[in-house]
C-alpha cells in the first residue's frame, strides 16, 4: 500500500498533511526564548526584489481576465530566461503558465489520464516532494516509487519493464527535493523516448544548482517532456504563486486548452510581476550567495552534533542523516536543545527515514541563534 492510498469502502479520506505531524515539536521549539527557528519548510523568508513588488502594484493588470496560458510578454519573458540559464532554444510559444507549480504537480495525473486513460500509473522518485505522489493518487492512478542511488538520484534501471507499460508520465526532480541529487537528465529524456512515456522534469531549485551548470530537460529534446518552472524559490515569491512549463508542443497545447476549459489563470499583476522578475539575475544572484553561505554553516552546525551530512547537489536544503538513525528522535533533539523545526525524512518516502531535512530560509541571525542554544562557536 503506498504511502497515501486508503481503504476504498469508505471512499477516498485525506491523510494527515506531513507537515501537520510537526505540531508537537513545533510546541517544543516555540518555548524557547526567541521562539522557534521554523527550518522545516522551504517558504522564503528572504525579501523579493523591489522591482517585482513595484511591478505588481503598477501593472494596470487588475481588471479583466488573463489568458489562460500566460500572456505573449510572460511566456517571451519565461523562454529567454530559461534559454540564458541552460542553454536552450524554446520560444514563447512552447511555454505556457502555471499558478505557482504545485498545483499543476499535483494535478497533471489528472488531466494526463483523461488524454491516455488505458494508463493508469504514475512513477515518481522514491525520495522526493510528496506532491507527485498525492496528485497520482488523486487522480486515481497507480502511485509507483522508483528507488534512488547512493547520491539521491533516481535509478531509470529499476523501473518494472510492466510499470513502464502502465506509465502515464515519469517524474524527475533536479535539483531534487528533499536531497539535492542530480539526475541524469538525459538519459531520462532517452528512457521516456524509447518507451513513448512522458517525462516530467521538476525544475524548481535550477537556480540553485551547486554542483556543474544549471540543467534542463529541454536541452536534449522537447518531444515527450515537460520542464516545469517556478518563481516561488529563484525569487522568493512563494505567495505570488507564478510558474510555467515548457516542452512538447503537442502536450503544452493540450494542457494548455484543459485548463483553459477549467479555469485555472495566473492574475494579470502576477504575470506582469513575473516579467520584472525573469529580467533581472542580480537578485538571484545575490540569494544564490546567501543559501550557500547558509548551508556551509548548517553543514557545521549538524557535524557538530554528530551528523556527517553533506553539501547538496543543488536546491536549499540540508539532507542530513540522524546520528543514530532516527530521524524523529533527531528532529525531537533539535526542537528541544536548538529549538529548531525540522522534518524528518519518512515524509520524503520511507528510503529517507534516518534522515531530516532541514531548509536553509531563515535569516543569519535565526540561524546563529540555533547555534547559540546548542552551544556552538561557530
Amino acid at each position: 500500500m503506498s504511502r497515501t492510498e486508503q481503504p476504498t469502502s469508505t471512499g477516498f479520506v485525506p491523510p494527515p498533511y506531513p507537515y501537520d505531524r510537526l505540531d508537537e515539536l513545533k510546541a517544543i521549539a516555540e518555548a524557547h526564548d526567541g521562539g522557534m527557528v521554523d527550518l522545516s519548510i522551504g517558504t522564503p523568508f528572504d525579501p523579493p526584489p523591489d522591482l517585482v513588488v513595484k511591478a505588481i502594484g503598477a501593472s494596470g493588470a487588475e481588471r479583466g481576465y488573463p489568458p489562460s496560458i500566460g500572456r505573449p510578454d510572460f511566456r517571451e519573458a519565461a523562454a529567454d530566461w530559461l534559454n540564458r540559464l541552460v542553454g536552450s532554444a524554446v520560444g514563447a510559444d512552447d511555454v505556457r503558465a502555471t499558478i505557482g507549480s504545485k498545483e499543476f504537480v499535483a494535478g497533471l495525473p489528472h488531466w494526463l489520464r483523461l488524454r491516455t486513460p488505458e494508463r493508469d500509473t504514475v512513477l515518481y522518485p522514491a525520495i522526493s516532494y510528496p506532491s507527485y505522489e498525492m496528485g497520482a493518487t488523486l487522480a486515481g492512478c497507480r502511485a509507483v516509487p522508483v528507488p534512488v542511488d547512493d547520491e539521491w538520484r533516481i535509478d531509470l534501471s529499476a523501473i518494472d519493464d510492466a510499470d513502464a507499460e502502465r506509465a502515464l508520465c515519469l517524474w524527475v526532480n533536479t535539483p531534487g527535493n528533499p536531497a539535492g541529487g542530480l539526475d541524469d537528465l538525459g538519459a531520462a529524456y532517452r528512457w521516456g523516448r524509447e518507451r513513448s512515456v512522458p517525462v516530467i522534469s521538476d525544475e524548481c531549485y535550477v537556480a540553485f544548482t551547486w554542483s556543474g551548470p544549471p540543467r534542463s530537460i529541454v536541452t536534449h529534446g522537447l518531444d515527450g517532456v515537460l520542464a516545469v518552472h517556478s518563481l516561488s524559490k529563484r525569487s522568493n515569491l512563494a505567495g505570488v504563486r507564478s510558474g510555467f512549463y515548457v516542452g512538447d508542443p503537442e502536450l503544452v497545447h493540450y494542457l494548455g486548452e484543459v485548463r483553459k476549459h477549467a479555469g485555472f489563470m495566473q492574475p494579470g499583476p502576477v504575470q506582469s510581476a513575473a516579467v520584472a522578475a525573469f529580467g533581472d539575475e542580480s537578485h538571484v544572484d545575490a540569494q544564490r550567495a546567501i543559501y550557500r553561505q547558509r548551508l556551509e554553516l548548517m553543514l557545521r552546525i549538524t557535524a557538530e552534533l554528530g551528523s556527517d551530512a553533506e553539501m547538496p547537489g543543488g536546491g536549499f536544503y540540508l539532507w542530513a542523516p540522524a546520528p543514530d538513525g532516527d530521524a524523529w528522535g533527531f528532529a525531537r533533539r533539535l526542537a528541544t536543545e536548538a529549538g529548531a523545526l525540522v522534518s524528518p525524512g519518512e515524509f520524503y518516502g520511507v528510503q529517507g527515514a534516518g534522515h531530516v531535512r532541514i531548509a536553509l530560509v531563515q535569516p543569519d541571525e535565526r540561524l546563529a541563534l540555533v547555534a547559540d542554544r546548542l552551544g556552538l562557536s561557530l
